[in-house]
This record gives C-alpha cells, structure tokens and sequence, in this order.
C-alpha cells in the first residue's frame, strides 16, 4: 500500500461520514439510541474525528489537538454543523500528515504501543487498522440513519 493510496481512501471515506450526517432529515436523530443501540450516530462521528485526529494528527504530524475520548460518547446534541466542520478539520489534517509523508515512512515503526499489540508495529499497519476502524463506525452510522427512517 501506498501513503497516497491511504490518503485518497481516508478522504472518500471521511466525505462519505459528512454525506452520512447530512442525510438525517431529522437533526434531533443524530442523538437517538435505543434498546442495544449504545452509540449514536452523532456520538460516533465525534469518536471518528476525535481518534483520526490524535492518532494521526497528533501522533504522526504533532498537530498539538488535545483529545477528549470520554467526551465523544458522552456530549449530546451538538448542532450537525459543528460535526460537519469537525468531520472537515479530519480531513484537513490528515491530507496534511500523510502528504508530507513517504511510502518509506509506513513502514517506520509507529511511535506510541497501541492495541495491545505485541512486536514491532508499522505505521502502515496502524493506519490500515484505523481506516479499518473508521468504515466499522461509517457502516453503524448508516445503519443507524436508515433504522430511524
């Protein structure tokens, strides 16, 4: 794989979570759970952006953003506005970071031990798990919006 190969699915994928969000008809059901539904699809757009940011921007490109992970699941009814401009920083930074890096740099090591992963971890394995992790929300988000139809 290739950074400008990552770079290129993030960005689609990243517009496609915006698409997502303004498909709610409905703003107020951005926030709604239900029954075994724990996350909202406004929730999960804040993790999405709140974990590409620090893994990616701060970790790889020491864009100095400051995560609160709790915050994510927890703040309700943010106007859909401010997810979309958060959802377009994302974007934003990651084009930044992984534009200024080389197909050499995916396979240094990745600077922080996550996952619980033993032995060396590349950054191109990390990346390929975090885009792997963004279409896991992306599909619940769709999911979720076409449940409340």
């Amino acid at each position: 794989m290739t950074v400008k190969i990552l770079a290129e699915l993030f960005q689609r994928d990243l517009l496609k979570l915006k698409e997502e969000i303004n498909l709610y008809a409905d703003e107020a059901k951005l926030w709604v759970i239900d029954k075994e539904i724990k996350n909202s699809a406004g929730n999960l757009a804040l993790h999405l952006a709140g974990n590409l940011k620090h893994f990616i921007g701060v970790v790889l490109g020491d864009s100095g953003y400051v995560r609160n992970r709790e915050a994510e699941f927890t703040d309700k009814n943010i106007p859909r506005h401010e997810i979309i401009k958060s959802i377009d920083e994302t974007s934003a930074i990651i084009h930044l970071v992984l534009n200024k890096m080389s197909d050499a740099d995916l396979e240094k090591e990745y600077p922080l031990e996550v996952l619980k992963y033993k032995g060396r971890m590349t950054a191109e394995f990390f990346l390929v798990h975090l885009y792997g992790h963004l279409n896991y929300h992306l599909g619940q988000v769709n999911y979720h919006r076409r449940l409340l139809k």
